[in-house]
């Protein structure tokens, strides 16, 4: 191993962490003291086992390596992400290890997180300081370290979170803020990481990047010089008065609180692949097995008062006749589930809260009638198959917003995975319609229904639609979440052992789109959409 890096046996680089007491004045919150211790189409995917799990396009990106279910049966959060703390001096490489171990984890859904951008929103007068590098950066009490912990403590969570975007420009946050969702693994990285005594419980490993004074020096002149329009006369004031003190007085002394020193920052290979070995250590440890969960739980029950069915008439049975029939060819197919997707929407609507409203009709006659009792409407699609029933939102709700999530069965683990999704902003006050096609094992459902939830959307205002469903499905979305309405045109008595619902109605997405199901295909296994 590098000279000077770690005590010599694993356990001891994990276990032991040198602490010491708390300090005086300003250190009041810094270093808490701590004790010891048509034609039909072939089915395409993105998976490759020698390529990154990533699926670039020229707007977004797409992870083919889903996130597994962070809840358990009963739909509560029962593992929270992993958090990864990463202090050191200004310029020290904090950013570049952080990225050597996002590359070797090679796992998706890790954020990486900056102090920088918790920076304090300054005064007009600190505002003239900052330009004549008078104004002290690299003082605790330039951090928002209020809405730094509340903000890592929701991530951690696995809530939605917004995070202040920084311009180190104009010193002043810009107007738009990024949203971050679904972390299971956080590197939360700034020169004052372990400078808080409730940040400082957040964080599941503490990794202190050790460089040289002088190439800290090196890179923060290059950085300010190219990045932030500074010129150097002002880097090197700045630095001498504030940079190098703050350094030997808040930030140094907490190497002691570290789990790990990584001398030579992102160039210390050996160190990185320790801490990525540990990483997946724990990772490994916290996962979760929900579809088995399952099958096995809240089987039998009466069915929930908040399920409605379809009323069965001729007309309705009569289109479940065609659809369900394996001989219906694909036009009939989406001809008729357009029919029964329409009659789905038009009743799910009817569970909206409405508000008496009077209008005067042409006649001069007031009539009293009903409109939308809330703020908006908003549709959620479960990709591939959901996205069909948005045309039918579309037509009876105007203007509608249409959000989409992707979720896949890990054909391995037999466990949903959420691989992309796409909000609406502000939703948390919205009614959401969420759709899906076929519902049967209520995996994939109960996955979409958590991330709904994670954004701060009400569990009472979702309403969950799909044509078909396993009684199966039905208690396991009842039972974990009771306030969310469910409501369908059928539901089967059976679930096989492939997932399949019986009697059923096929793979929907492929019947509709003209692709060819492979052998093992399941009910709940959504493809990539077509963008």
């Amino acid at each position: 191993m590098a000279a000077g890096f770690l005590q010599s046996s694993l356990g001891e680089v994990w276990m032991s962490r040198i602490m010491h007491g708390g300090g005086e004045g300003s250190l009041d919150r810094l270093l808490p003291s701590v004790s010891t211790g048509l034609s039909p189409r072939k089915r395409t995917t993105s998976q490759c086992k020698s390529e990154p799990p990533l699926l670039r396009t020229s707007k977004r990106t797409i992870y083919t390596a889903g996130r597994p279910p962070w809840y358990n049966e009963h739909g509560t959060q029962s593992k929270e992400a992993f958090v990864i703390g990463l202090c050191g001096g200004s310029a020290s490489g904090k950013t570049t290890v952080a990225r050597k171990i996002i590359e070797a984890l090679d796992v998706p859904w890790v954020v990486l997180l900056s102090m920088d951008s918790f920076y304090k929103v300054l005064s007009p007068e600190q505002q003239a300081m900052a330009a004549s590098n008078d104004y002290n950066f690299d003082h605790p009490d330039a951090f928002d370290f209020d809405l730094l912990t509340h903000t890592l403590r929701k991530l951690k969570q696995g809530k939605s979170v917004k995070i202040p975007v920084y311009d180190f420009t104009t010193h002043g946050r810009q107007k738009d803020w990024k949203t971050v969702y679904g972390a299971s693994v956080i590197i939360f990285e700034g020169i004052m990481a372990f400078a808080d005594k409730e940040l400082l419980q957040l964080l599941d490993m503490k990794i202190f990047v050790d460089t040289d004074s002088d190439i800290r020096l090196v890179r923060r002149l290059r950085r300010d010089i190219t990045e932030r329009g500074r010129d150097i006369e002002g880097v090197i004031k700045q630095y001498n008065k504030f940079v190098k003190p703050a350094f030997e007085q808040y930030i140094e002394p907490t190497m002691r609180l570290a789990d790990i020193v990584v001398p030579r920052g992102g160039g210390n290979m050996v160190a990185i692949d320790l801490i990525v070995q540990h990483v997946h250590s724990q990772l490994e440890e916290r996962e979760l097995s929900v579809r088995a969960a399952l099958a096995s739980a809240h089987q039998a029950q009466p069915f929930p008062q908040t399920l409605s069915v379809l009323e069965s008439t001729p007309q309705v049975r009569g289109m479940h006749t065609i659809i369900r029939n394996k001989e219906t060819s694909r036009d009939e197919f989406i001809f008729y589930s357009k029919r029964l997707m329409r009659l789905l929407i038009e009743r799910a609507l009817s569970f909206l809260p409405s508000q008496v409203h009077i209008v005067q009709t042409p006649q001069g006659e007031d009539y009293e009638g009903k409109t939308f009792h809330g703020k908006r409407i908003t549709g959620v699609s479960i990709l591939r198959a959901g996205e069909t029933m948005e045309p039918a939102l579309r037509a009876v709700c105007k203007d509608v917003r249409i959000g989409k999530i992707l979720i896949q069965t890990n054909q391995d683990t037999g466990e949903p995975e959420l691989h992309y999704l796409r909000l609406p902003k502000d939703i948390s006050e919205d009614h959401v319609i969420l759709m899906d096609c076929t519902v049967s094992t209520g995996a994939a459902a109960m996955m979409a229904v958590r991330v709904l939830l994670d954004h701060d959307v009400q569990e009472d205002k979702i309403l969950l639609v799909s044509l078909l469903m396993a009684e199966m499905g039905v208690h396991s979305v009842a039972y974990a979440f009771p306030q969310v309405k469910i409501i369908t045109t059928a539901v089967d008595k059976k679930v096989n052992d492939l997932f399949h619902i019986i009697p059923g109605i096929g793979n929907f997405g492929d019947r509709y789109f003209g692709t060819d199901a492979p052998p093992d295909w399941s009910d709940e296994d959504m493809d990539e959409p077509s963008y």
